[in-house]
Formats: C-alpha cells, structure tokens, sequence
C-alpha cells in the first residue's frame, strides 16, 4: 500500500515537472524542472529497489544523481560562458607579445 502511495506521488510530481518543463518561461526554469524530473526518478528508483528488496538499485539511482549533478552544473556554466571548456566563451584569446594593440 505504501508502495502504491510513494509511486503516485512520483507520478504526481513527474507530471508537475513535466509541465513546468514545457510552460516556463525561461531556460533557468526549465533546467530547473528538468533537474526536479531526475531527483523524482532518483526517487522512483530507490523506492523500486526497496521494495523489490534489490540494494543494487540504491547504487545504481546514486549514480543517477551524481550524473544529474553534473550534468546540471554543465548546463549552468554553458549558458555563463557559452562553453564547456577552461576559458569559456567569454575568454579572449592569448596574443603573442608586441600583438595587444593591433
């Protein structure tokens, strides 16, 4: 019973996200329930696995979140800088020495 209990209220919060996630108004507001969306399903996982009696699944829906974390702090510095890499989009280029005023 508990366990029907827990997986709707996922389902409710999935569906709360997923709607979040086609209306908001912003990127940050979408990023932000896409974010909720992966938490709700770390969630469904754990539970699944609880019940089902399989500690595996505990394993498998915390390396679900730390890709989530990642991926969530990837997204955020993509739109800061416009890039993935050490410099970023907003760094200018090194000029060899003599070349700054030109």
């Amino acid at each position: 019973m508990m366990f029907a209990a827990g997986l709707a209220a996922c389902a409710v919060a999935l569906v709360l996200a997923l709607v979040r996630a086609m209306r908001g108004p912003t990127a940050f507001d979408r990023l932000l329930s896409v974010n909720a969306i992966g938490t709700t399903v770390i969630l469904g996982i754990a539970l699944h696995g609880y019940v089902m009696g399989r500690p595996e699944f505990v394993d498998i829906s915390i390396l679900y979140a730390i890709i989530n974390f990642i991926g969530t702090f990837a997204v955020l510095k993509l739109f800061d800088t416009g890039g993935l890499g050490d410099r970023g989009g907003r760094a200018r280029p090194e000029l060899p020495p003599g070349e700054e005023g030109k």
